[in-house]
């Protein structure tokens, strides 16, 4: 079973939907036969590099969202992170284009480290007030990664995998999503937003059993064995 995740690592409820799925996800019986793809999103593609104020300012500003707005949705979030076990410190986040973060992403995918690459963006970002524009951070990032550093360096001399992350842009419009964390199970089903971890759950097993239902097996007399049920035992 195949599950893509549209997500952008500048979307606090992304990382939110991140830990309620894979709660869902460590106590799914098949878990090993699920395969987890993250796709790239971005809220903002018109954000600049690096944007001069805070995420208060930029949502007020750019957003048209008013300041006390603002901060009322910060304190819901940080709230429902809390509960995931999250601290987010929406004081320190720096405001900052993802489309780089997401091209190490890419990378990342490459060489078997995607999801801890995800991990790092979306920790380093709410809870660390790291700059995930910023070409010294996303290096450092990619060596701790362990990631050929031939192939991180890339990522700033040229456009490596921007066209992958374009591609994920493209499709995610093609299905319709308009919003994230979006969920993808074998291109059939689709769930929109962090939703609890109990439907998840309910997404999964009825996503598996649609892809592998159970096939009754008689004898080859075409009778069946004796049973019981409500209103007794075969004799």
């Amino acid at each position: 079973m195949k599950i893509e995740i549209w997500s952008d690592v500048a979307c606090p409820w992304c990382y939110i939907g991140k830990r309620r799925f894979e709660a869902a996800l460590a106590e799914f019986p098949h878990r090993d036969a699920v395969e987890v793809k993250w796709r790239s999103y971005q809220l903002d593609p018109t954000l600049p590099e690096h944007y001069d104020g805070t995420a208060l300012e930029y949502l007020s500003t750019r957003k048209g969202m008013a300041p006390a707005q603002v901060s009322q949705m910060f304190d819901h979030v940080t709230e429902q992170a809390k509960g995931e076990g999250l601290d987010y410190r929406f004081d320190q986040v720096v405001v900052a284009n993802s489309f780089t973060a997401h091209r190490l992403i890419h990378l990342a995918s490459q060489q078997g480290q995607q999801d801890a690459a995800k991990e790092r963006l979306l920790s380093d970002h709410f809870e660390h007030g790291k700059d995930i524009g910023s070409a010294e951070y996303l290096t450092t990032l990619g060596h701790e990664l362990g990631l050929n550093t031939d192939e991180v360096a890339e990522l700033f001399t040229t456009d490596k995998y921007a066209d992958d992350v374009r591609f994920d842009f493209e499709e995610a419009r093609g299905l319709g999503i308009s919003g994230v964390p979006f969920f993808v199970i074998d291109r059939k089903f689709g769930l929109s937003g962090a939703q609890p971890a109990e439907t998840f759950t309910a997404a999964l097993n009825q996503a598996w059993q649609e892809t592998n239902p159970l096939v009754l097996v008689t004898a080859a007399d075409g009778n069946d064995g004796e049973a019981c049920g409500p209103d007794g035992c075969a004799v």
